[in-house]
């Protein structure tokens, strides 16, 4: 279980210029009731999710600008009497924009990813000590052994092939202090890179001259799902009234 006085060592490992810096008070907070060491755990284990899920939009908002697609079919195909969907027919050169290619993703394969980040969340939350009780935040359990997923697999989400499990505490404490802060970066940067797609001002991205866009960032689900989905028609009734459309 995590202090405050934990939090400034780490800060020092990890050589932020400004030391521990918490404005707004956040580890005081009691989130849930789960005291100090509880709200430290939790707030870590956001912040480490959230940086993971930055870098894997990061790489992929430049690879998909830069129109680099799988070869095959994203629907259809020999399994299928329906017409096939490709790749890319979703890429750069019908969609320039990574946003607008999201929309043009079909309803049916947002519910599959969203149905696997939701299996992911699941097992994460079964692991015992949970985050919030000692549990070391970041630590992902094995995929492998969860009592949750039902059927066989071969793999674990972490380290699939086993390359670290031989490596020292020393070593991976330095691993993870250097993909929080790489998460760090890649949180501002894929803000950046959206931002800078919807036509605002970010400075040092404004030269890039990347594709704009017109699609809603903050919406899971684009116009292309509305009927598809409940409720999808009723939020872009009312999307031009959104603060940062208005």
């Amino acid at each position: 279980m995590e202090t405050v006085k934990d939090l400034e060592v780490l800060a020092d490992q990890q050589q932020i210029p400004m030391g521990y810096w918490d404005p707004l008070g956040m580890t005081q907070l009691n989130l849930y009731d789960l005291g100090e060491s509880g709200t430290i755990g939790w707030l870590r284990q956001a912040e480490i999710k959230h940086g993971r899920v930055a870098m894997a939009a990061f790489v992929g908002f430049c690879v998909h600008a830069n129109g680099i697609v799988f070869p095959w079919a994203l629907t259809g195909g020999k399994l299928s009497d329906g017409p096939s969907l490709m790749f890319s027919d979703i890429g750069a050169s019908v969609y320039p924009s990574p946003l607008d290619q999201w929309d043009a993703v079909p309803a049916a394969g947002k519910m599959q990813i969203l149905g696997t980040i939701f299996l992911l969340e699941w097992i994460n939350e079964e692991a015992k000590p949970h985050y919030t009780q000692g549990g070391k935040p970041g630590a992902f359990p094995s995929i492998k052994e969860a009592s949750s997923v039902p059927h066989p697999v071969p793999f674990d989400l972490f380290d699939p092939f086993g390359l670290f499990k031989n490596d020292s505490e020393e070593k991976k404490a330095r691993g993870l202090n250097v993909e929080i802060n790489n998460g760090r970066a890649a949180m501002l940067g894929i803000f950046g890179l959206i931002s800078a797609s919807k036509g605002l001002i970010v400075p040092g991205l404004d030269s890039l001259g990347l594709p704009q866009s017109t699609a809603e960032p903050m919406a899971f689900f684009g116009p292309g799902d509305v009927g598809a989905w409940p409720l999808v028609d009723k939020m872009y009734e009312n999307i031009g009234a959104f603060p940062w459309n208005a």
